[in-house]
């Protein structure tokens, strides 16, 4: 199995109001195909860890190398262009738009993208609903959907680019706990049946059991 994702002596400082160090030295790798949980307390620096990996956040020490590019140091135009590629995004809130539909909001990184005519990434929206189950909402707003069913719309946003990784940042942690097992459900199935790379930071340890690897972080550091 191939590695997509390596990181090497990641270092974070946050400087206001005080200088603090966030993460310390963070080294791993993430095989293709992983289902990866980052866990520990509130303030142990894995939301943090996560938008680096992502290349939201750029300001750190150390090298982040993921598909084999260094992205360390690259412009932000390039960075973007590599994240809606190749990364998948599913947060805590859905962030959907409210006055589009579920069908319209999952095309929107497909368009953005620019490789498919709209029809093709009309048709390819619909599949990635009908994977969520939520085909038969594709022409409802948004905003009328339930809390569970903006996140899996969510979610199927994040598979259009068929990107190689999928970050989740809390994915569950909006959610009653029906809908946190849908969800957890969804990414067991993505990472086994269509072999996709996720990175999910949980505080519930159930749902991190479920992953191929646990990752943990105290006070900034990895321990396991």
């Amino acid at each position: 199995m191939s590695i997509i994702l390596q990181t090497d002596k990641l270092n974070k400082y946050f400087y206001e109001p005080e200088p603090f160090h966030v993460l310390t030295d963070i080294s791993f790798t993430v095989d293709e195909g992983e289902f990866i949980a980052l866990v520990g307390k509130s303030g142990s620096g894995k939301s943090t860890l996560l938008y680096l990996l992502s290349t939201l956040d750029t300001e750190y020490e150390g090298t982040l190398t993921i598909k084999n590019r260094l992205l360390t140091g690259l412009a932000q135009d390039h960075l973007a262009k590599f994240r809606n590629d190749h990364i998948g995004f599913v947060f805590q809130f859905h962030f959907l738009l409210p006055e589009f539909t579920a069908l319209e909001n999952v095309m929107m990184p497909a368009l953005k993208q620019g490789k498919l005519k709209r029809n093709e990434i009309e048709e390819k929206a619909m599949e990635k609903l009908r994977q969520m189950q939520m085909h038969d909402f594709a022409n409802k707003p948004s905003a009328k959907l339930s809390g569970g069913q903006q996140q899996r719309v969510a979610i199927a946003r994040a598979l259009i680019n068929d990107p190689a990784i999928v970050m989740a940042d809390e994915p569950t942690g909006n959610l009653d706990s029906a809908n946190s097992e849908k969800v957890i459900e969804i990414f067991e199935d993505i990472s086994k049946n269509n072999g996709k790379t996720i990175i999910m930071v949980t505080h519930d340890n159930d749902f991190a059991r479920r992953a191929n690897r646990i990752i943990e972080l105290v006070d900034g550091k990895l321990v396991r």
